[in-house]
């Protein structure tokens, strides 16, 4: 009896420090992706296996939003838990997130995780270690893909090979080489960025791949505002935008042929084939580690992108596209596997989500919201509306300022420094009736109900995220 005793208890400690025992954290993020690039089967000839095991094993954000859709601001949003009026990386390279706003990783060290940054971090303009990682490793700007200069901690490295291939190798000898201490590791990729240059090993894959044409390259921009036509007619960066002042802009543009060919997009798919296979790497790692069931594992896009829809490429603007990313997380002590939420959350909300998986206090400048409770199912979703933001930059000055709000059913896009009268108006789209943002309802009668209420959700947003106008606006000379 008494041995029995001894038994019980000894199995319900183990019980109680295997419940108790902090999660690692595996951070897998990718440079530029439509959101349904990767776990909707849009692209018949892709395959992700690794990627796509995490959404075997667990759950599918089918409503994961950006609060800016551009590199710089999304990373600093996701560090520091705030928009990007706050924590000031409003543009791409040129500063880090202001000093005084804790970031996740700073708040997990304060629990003993040990802390690194593998990739690109594209702030501020240089590659030297910043705070809050125990390893650092880095290169200037967007990097390049072939024989990179790294900065390793400090100290400045050239290494032979390519870029994905070293880092995920460096993100194995992290885990590796921390077997005690909960880590926390941010994996992430200059792919899937301009210049496309996959693998020489993966150059000619998928040769027969093919792009169906998205349904809103048929639109005619006859419901767009002005800037829109004036930007596909001339162009929207700097100097076509100057030299276009003045210039006829035409009411409607009928559509070009599609192009269902294109190599530059299928490089820029091809590129996700060495992440995956890293991605593989560092699960084996993990489980080699006996560390994987005890792993957080997030793979997500740093901001969406356009494969055609409206008429474009790139990100930026406020359409879903654009503000929504791939998403998946791996973690069985909460998540089940093939699970899919709907439910929106955002790039602010997931410092707040890993501190407290990781049973550490969320800092008081982070603005999003933990979603625990909807991996645990008692949520469906962020509790405020979505209000994204993005701030009209000096080199593409024909991309207005946007703000905008979307709930489950609408979206609102306001250009606040555009003039309506001029043709520039805002755009409300009825996402229930018309997903592919077809349709801008902005003069409808029948939706002046609706206009009334989003107006009154983004002024509610503005004051709840202590909203400061952008530094830049175009002025016509």
């Amino acid at each position: 009896m008494k041995n029995k005793a001894i038994a019980i208890v000894f199995f319900l400690a183990c019980a109680l420090a295997h419940a108790i025992e902090k999660p690692n954290i595996v951070f897998v993020m990718v440079d530029d992706m439509a959101p349904d690039a990767i776990f909707h089967n849009r692209f018949d000839f892709l395959e992700l296996p690794n990627i796509s095991r995490l959404a075997d094993e667990g759950a599918v954000f089918d409503n994961m939003m950006v609060t800016t859709s551009l590199c710089s601001p999304s990373r600093a949003s996701i560090l520091t838990g705030t928009y990007s009026h706050i924590h000031k990386v409003r543009y791409n390279e040129i500063q880090d997130p202001e000093s005084h706003l804790e970031q996740f990783p700073q708040a997990l060290q304060k629990e003993g995780y040990k802390t690194a940054l593998i990739g690109k971090w594209h702030m501020a303009h240089h590659a030297n270690p910043r705070p809050g990682f125990d390893y650092w490793l880095s290169f200037k700007g967007q990097g390049v893909y072939n024989n990179p200069e790294l900065n390793i901690n400090g100290k400045v490295v050239n290494e032979s090979g390519y870029i994905t291939d070293i880092l995920s190798d460096k993100t194995v000898d992290f885990i590796k080489d921390n077997p005690n201490d909960p880590f926390c590791v941010l994996l992430w990729h200059k792919a899937c960025h301009a210049p496309f240059t996959p693998a020489e090993r993966h150059k000619d894959a998928f040769p027969e791949g093919t792009f169906n044409e998205p349904e809103s390259w048929s639109i005619d921009f006859s419901k767009s505002p002005q800037w829109r036509r004036r930007c596909a007619i001339y162009g929207e960066h700097y100097q076509k935008w100057v030299d276009s002042e003045g210039k006829p802009v035409p009411q409607s543009i009928p559509p070009k042929k599609w192009q269902a060919k294109n190599n530059t997009s299928l490089n820029m798919l091809r590129c996700l084939l060495a992440v995956d296979e890293g991605l593989g790497k560092v699960i084996n790692a993990l489980e080699e580690e006996g560390k994987l069931d005890n792993t957080v594992i997030i793979f997500m896009a740093d901001n969406g992108w356009f494969f055609g829809e409206q008429r474009k490429s790139d990100k930026r603007l406020a359409y879903e596209e654009s503000i929504r990313v791939p998403f998946a997380m791996r973690y069985p002590s909460v998540l089940g596997g093939e699970q899919r939420i709907s439910g929106m959350v955002c790039n602010i909300d997931i410092g707040p989500t890993l501190l407290e998986l990781a049973g550490a206090k969320t800092p008081q400048t982070m603005q999003g919201e933990s979603f625990v409770t909807v991996m645990e199912g008692k949520a469906e979703g962020r509790t405020s509306p979505f209000f994204y933001e993005y701030f009209q930059e000096k080199y593409a000055p024909g991309i207005p300022t946007v703000l905008s709000v979307r709930t489950p059913k609408w979206k609102y896009m306001h250009f606040p420094y555009e003039s309506a009268e001029a043709g520039n108006f805002d755009e409300l789209y009825d996402l229930v009736n018309d997903p592919k943002e077809m349709n801008n309802l902005i003069h409808s009668p029948e939706a002046a109900g609706q206009l009334k209420k989003m107006k009154k959700l983004l002024n509610k947003a503005l004051k709840q995220y202590d909203y400061v106008e952008p530094p830049y606006k175009y002025s016509a000379q």
